[in-house]
């Protein structure tokens, strides 16, 4: 029986959502990083922010789901493994890594880059997880979403793409794609606000607790447009990683990873806007990745739509 999470209308606007909510995550971390005056190379209170964000996460996750469940969401013993490997691969892990790379890459490459989590995902599914197999189609679209990268960068390795920025937002892709596999693996037999809320909590305390021993820097300050942002931004991981571990749930992964080509285009708004990027947002090289992109992601999804 079809449910909300199975629709193709209702997975449309669902994945949809939560793809518009991370393309503005980018653009929002660096704002941030202004506003709580962050520099790019202070990476304990960088990760003091990102551990505090994912902390407020959790607590959101798990007072929401409380009240959706009618019971508060207690871990059982045998949930505390799941809820550990989650908080390493999908918030400690990849936001260590993305966390420091965004500070030393532009909004527009982090938006694009993190687009490419899709094609990513899809090798992790059905390569080391079995869960669907590659095809014609499939293998076709991560090449075109690994040339987006290429096109993004010049059409060269060596120009405009830092290991320290760019580099570590890609390393970061892979935890991504682990923890997407993860969460369909253990969702299937335990409440995935519950998994989502518990790792959250977990993974932001050890970014937190990192950052505190990495350095002597004193906790980020900033006005109430910091804490705005901060507030924000614990709002999207809370919102669309709770709604998307259901759609990885009841669904495959790469057809819900289509939906990720919507992250560098809502990225690329967001970078144009916010951060006075236009003329890369806009430039011939970034369109015509963006274009490689979505191509790539219907390739993927072909046999899904046919």
């Amino acid at each position: 029986m079809k449910t909300i999470w199975t629709r193709p209308a209702s997975v449309f606007f669902l994945a949809f959502f939560c793809c518009a909510l991370w393309g503005s995550a980018a653009p929002f971390i660096k704002f941030g990083y202004t506003l709580f005056s962050i520099e790019t190379n202070a990476i304990d209170q960088i990760l003091m922010f990102a551990g505090f964000r994912f902390s407020l996460a959790g607590v959101f996750v798990i007072a929401i789901g409380s009240v959706v469940c009618r019971r508060p969401l207690v871990p059982r013993k045998e949930d505390w493994i799941p809820i550990g490997v989650l908080a390493f691969f999908q918030t400690a892990g990849q936001y260590f890594f993305y966390y420091i790379g965004v500070a030393h890459a532009s909004g527009v490459s982090a938006a694009l880059i993190t687009g490419t989590g899709a094609f990513i995902s899809l090798l992790v599914a059905a390569l080391i997880f079995r869960y669907e197999k590659m095809t014609v189609y499939k293998s076709v679209g991560c090449l075109l979403g690994f040339l987006g990268i290429w096109v993004l960068n010049g059409m060269r390795w060596d120009v405009g793409f830092a290991w320290l920025g760019e580099g570590l937002i890609l390393i970061s892709q892979f935890f991504s794609a682990f923890s997407a596999a993860f969460i369909k693996k253990y969702s299937q037999s335990r409440n995935a606000m519950l998994l989502s809320g518990y790792q959250f909590l977990c993974g932001g305390l050890l970014l937190w607790t990192g950052g505190r021993c990495l350095g002597e820097s004193p906790v980020p300050q900033a006005s109430w447009k910091g804490w705005l942002v901060l507030l924000y931004l614990a709002l999207v991981s809370a919102l669309a990683y709770s709604i998307w571990s259901y759609l990885l749930k009841y669904n495959k992964m790469s057809k819900i990873g289509m939906y990720q080509c919507w992250i560098p285009l809502v990225g690329v708004i967001w970078s144009a806007v916010l951060l006075q990027e236009g003329s890369q947002a806009f430039s011939s090289f970034t369109l015509f990745a963006l274009v490689l992109i979505v191509l790539g992601i219907g390739c993927v999804n072909k046999e899904e739509t046919s």
